[in-house]
């Protein structure tokens, strides 16, 4: 891990702590809760394995066999960093969140990334059996379903995340946001490669269907509730059911200015 990745999840870090000592002196109900989920943690790998082996755990699978897993694969210190840029991203867009613990305690958007982050890895690992039941748990636990398969960057931003399906050969890269309800799905019964690849910087509003094995250049726009069938240009806003070109955005990353207004050109 580099200097820069190194301070910046200190900082996430250190924000979490910090928050956290806050909370706890000022709701005494809450104490055991965030003593036992971050305060009594060196770092933010282990909070989250802790934290997502008692949100995913079933009767079947239960937190000590989960934490087992997820303890082995925070330790990656690059997942760990993936996660505190999540995190970052969540605090910078979402103008619900002024925490930086919010996003680590609350947000299903954030949880379901981390943990399909160890799915993925369980995937490339060949445990694709164990990759399949985790990815189970985490659309029974949080009604996002992303395969471990598809292939996600960093820096994202998942808001609200409900009814959220990426499929197994999709990419989506770096300084994403997506609403809820989007899919990134196929087409029909086709095999292989057959999946949205998102590039850099993207904004996809909430019901928006992006379908087969399409690119959505970057810095691009997807208006809500759009169906998008063919690529889309960089830096430019699509809409409508099928989704055609309406007009170019205003900013090379709208993925972090956040509006979802436009008008027609």
């Amino acid at each position: 891990m580099n200097s820069e990745m190194i301070i910046l999840s200190t900082k996430v870090w250190q924000n979490i702590v910090a928050e956290a000592r806050a909370t706890a002196n000022s709701e005494p109900v809450l104490q055991s809760y965030l003593k036992s989920t971050i305060i009594d943690h060196s770092n933010l790998g282990s909070a989250l394995g802790f934290h997502l082996s008692n949100k995913l755990a079933s009767v079947l699978f239960p937190a000590e066999m989960l934490r087992d897993i997820m303890d082995d694969a925070f330790k990656d210190s690059a997942i760990v960093d993936q996660a505190a840029r999540d995190i970052q991203a969540t605090v910078d867009r979402d103008s619900a969140c002024n925490l930086y613990s919010s996003p680590f305690l609350y947000f299903k958007g954030f949880l379901s990334l981390q943990a399909y982050r160890v799915a993925h890895r369980l995937w490339n690992q060949d445990r694709k059996s164990l990759a399949l039941l985790l990815q189970h748990r985490i659309s029974m636990t949080f009604a996002v379903d992303i395969h471990p398969g598809a292939k996600i960057g960093s820096g994202l931003m998942i808001d609200h995340a409900t009814g959220l399906v990426i499929g197994e050969t999709a990419v989506v890269e770096d300084s994403v946001s997506i609403m809820q309800s989007v899919t990134l799905g196929g087409t029909g019964k086709e095999t292989g490669d057959r999946h949205p690849k998102i590039r850099r910087g993207v904004l996809i509003g909430p019901g928006a269907k992006i379908l087969g094995n399409i690119e959505v250049g970057e810095g691009a726009m997807v208006a809500a509730a759009s169906v998008v069938l063919k690529d889309v240009c960089a830096r430019d806003i699509v809409a409508g059911v099928p989704a055609k070109r309406v007009g170019r955005v205003n900013s090379d990353h709208p993925s972090k200015v956040m509006d979802h207004y436009f008008k027609f050109d």
